[in-house]
């Protein structure tokens, strides 16, 4: 029941009307109410004659919800604007510097060496010197201790890393900009193979010297003979990515007629780094035959690898871009950096394999009924689209291939010879053939002298094939060049070599080894297209036992190398190479191409043994029915014993040729298999 009041007290005032427990309306409020729990009352007008108030009890009504406050703008678009500047490529790949490499201190040990070294090989071959690289890591902390019992840093510490070459070294004026401006350098724009690219390896390496010990770079450099030589210390303004020359000096004197020195402070990790920096090297030395390279390690011996040829590659030519390689905004700008006066001369002037007639039957196919001018083509982009269209109708030669420069065959195993030569501990000495009743017989007869003196000499048998005899251990080597193939217009050839036997343990993973464009990669094999063309490849047809998705597993090395004008990396640092169908399929047609011939060296091999073994079954009687024949015949033994094994010798042989017939039979029935899908879709 609620509670009654009189018509007085119902007139009062708002405050008097509201009653303890009940709630308080607020005309204005957005209904704001102050006990969500209570009733509200609202009194009910009655007529004069009812002196008695009645109230009227009506259930609560949910209030709106109050508007939020508004917030105040934290800045405005003008406020924004004037922070807003440019970042220089410096400033980008300061804070962003693994993607260049220099993930860590021991990786940034390789990069820093390899950057290096890249840049000598390429300066020589392209002067026509034959590269001497000497790679020096000197411990910092080691050296100052001065003491030759003191350790080695452990961990992270300060390394000063030396690369010096024979070179056509570097002309002053351009030194600063070559070591102390990222991007800068003459190898980006032109279609030709070489180990720099993008003109970052160098200065990027500099740049991190600089922000991990604040060191400038040291560069000494001599163009020719009686020439002076300049030393500089260089540094780079990663605000303007330019470079600050703090020291130029000119020498007297410097050991080297030409060439050009590099040191740089950095900080590094040489207990974890230096697997990976032994490696690079010997794998460098592998791939570059024609370079002697000098390794000098802290605390340990001079290491040389001497080159294995006094032959320089193949040089490599300049050639122009491919019309079906070049995408739609490339062709609007070079269209208008053309100065050709019609479609027809920028087609033929820059691109390759478009003769006036190829560019006749392209200008046929865009159905254009006026004249346009390359300068056209930059404007509109709906010309320009269907000029490219054109161009992907209309069949075009394969760009040339004297841009590519591989290590070919012979060189290719000069070079795994002289990096076997290098890493291969002396092996054990030939087993001596010793016959073990010779000790209890007596001295021989005259007789048995005599037919020793008369029996003809037997020569040694011929070196088998493709074998390499290194330090005792007996290596099978095996080469294959493929012929020149394209991808996105750009030409590029694979090669694939291995080594076989030797040292190497049987129950274990082989190793590969990546190259690309004589190049190591090292690092992200899982992420490379070469491990995946590798692992694809069906070596159990090659007598390799393999585990699925898995390398094969045997006492082998295989060395894949790519040549190419543009290698697809899959970043920045050059770890590791794109996955694209072609080039997948040419590493899986050379591997294939090797594996039978190592398919053929190990049915050999197996085929010796087996003769060696049924041959021992026969000389376990053979000496017992020679010394019967002996004694029946009244005869020397020996040559008994001797034309009994020569018997035993012609029957294992025809048992061998048999099979070898078989096997023969069974390989061209395998190479004549259909083919798996997975072969068809890698293409």
């Amino acid at each position: 029941m609620g509670v009654k009041r009189s018509k007085a007290e119902r007139v009062a005032g708002r405050g008097d009307d509201v009653l303890p427990g009940q709630l308080e309306l607020v005309p204005g409020g957005g209904g704001t109410r102050k006990r969500a729990s209570e009733k509200v009352v609202v009194p009910v007008a009655r007529s004069p004659r009812n002196a008695a108030a009645e109230v009227v009890e009506e259930p609560a009504v949910e209030a709106a919800p109050a508007p939020a406050p508004r917030q105040k703008r934290r800045a405005t678009a003008e406020q924004m604007a004037s922070k807003q500047r440019e970042i220089s490529i410096s400033e980008f790949f300061t804070k962003n510097r693994h993607l260049l490499g220099f993930d860590n201190p021991s990786k940034a040990l390789l990069t820093t060496i390899k950057e290096a070294v890249d840049n000598s090989l390429d300066a020589c071959e392209e002067a026509g010197i034959l590269p001497e690289i000497t790679i020096e890591v000197h411990d910092l902390g080691f050296e100052q201790a001065g003491k030759a019992d003191s350790e080695l840093t452990k961990g992270e510490g300060r390394f000063r890393v030396v690369i010096e070459d024979n070179g056509p070294g570097i002309v002053k004026e351009q030194a600063p900009k070559i070591f102390g401006k990222l991007l800068y350098g003459s190898k980006f724009h032109r279609l030709k193979q070489s180990r720099g690219q993008q003109g970052i390896g160098i200065s990027a390496a500099a740049m991190y010297g600089q922000l991990t010990t604040g060191q400038p770079i040291a560069v000494t450099s001599r163009t020719g003979k009686g020439k002076p030589t300049h030393y500089f210390e260089i540094q780079i303004d990663t605000r303007k990515n330019n470079p600050v020359v703090t020291r130029d000096d000119k020498l007297a004197e410097w050991h080297q007629e030409h060439g050009t020195r590099v040191e740089l402070e950095i900080v590094a990790n040489w207990q974890q780094g230096q697997r990976f920096v032994n490696r690079y090297v010997e794998h460098t030395a592998l791939a570059n035959p024609h370079a002697t390279v000098h390794y000098v390690r802290p605390k340990q011996q001079r290491l040389s690898f001497p080159r294995a040829t006094d032959e320089l590659p193949k040089e490599a030519a300049e050639i122009k871009p491919h019309p079906h390689g070049v995408e739609l905004g490339s062709l609007m700008l070079m269209a208008a950096e053309s100065k050709s006066h019609d479609v027809k001369g920028f087609l033929t002037s820059a691109f390759s394999r478009v003769s006036p007639m190829v560019a006749d039957e392209i200008l046929k196919r865009t159905g254009w009924k006026k004249k346009v001018r390359p300068r056209d083509l930059a404007e509109d982009r709906d010309l320009a689209e269907g000029l490219q269209k054109a161009i992907q109708a209309t069949k075009i030669m394969a760009p040339p291939t004297n841009c590519l420069s591989p290590i070919g065959d012979a060189l290719m195993k000069k070079g795994l010879v002289s990096f076997l030569s290098v890493i291969e501990t002396e092996g054990p000495e030939e087993d001596q053939q010793l016959d073990l009743d010779q000790a209890a017989k007596k001295k021989a007869s005259k007789k048995e002298k005599q037919a020793r003196a008369e029996a003809p000499l037997v020569p040694d048998a011929p070196p088998e094939e493709g074998v390499e005899k290194i330090k005792g251990h007996n290596y099978f080597i095996a080469t294959v060049t493929r012929p020149p193939k394209v991808y996105r217009g750009n030409p590029f050839q694979v090669e694939v070599g291995l080594a076989y036997g030797g040292s190497w343990p049987a129950d274990k993973s082989i190793e590969l080894f990546r190259f690309a464009n004589r190049v190591p990669l090292l690092f992200q094999r899982g992420a490379c297209g070469v491990t995946e063309a590798v692992v694809k490849t069906d070596w159990r047809n090659y007598l390799l036992s393999q585990p699925k998705n898995s390398l094969p597993v045997g006492p082998m090395a295989l060395l894949v190398h790519i040549a190419s004008v543009w290698v697809p990396f899959t970043s920045e640092s050059k770890e590791a190479v794109a996955h694209y169908p072609e080039i997948i399929r040419e590493i899986q047609l050379a591997a294939q191409e090797c594996g039978r011939k190592l398919a053929a060296h190990i049915r050999k091999r197996q085929h010796a043994d087996y003769e060696a073994k049924r041959r021992s079954l026969f000389e376990l009687y053979i000496e017992e029915v020679a010394q019967a024949l002996g004694k029946i015949t009244g005869k020397s033994p020996l040559p008994i014993k001797r034309d009994l094994v020569k018997v035993a010798r012609e029957v294992t042989a025809t048992e061998l040729e048999e099979q070898d017939r078989e096997l023969e039979e069974a390989s061209e029935k395998t190479s004549r298999r259909p083919r798996r899908r997975s072969d068809e879709e890698a293409e």
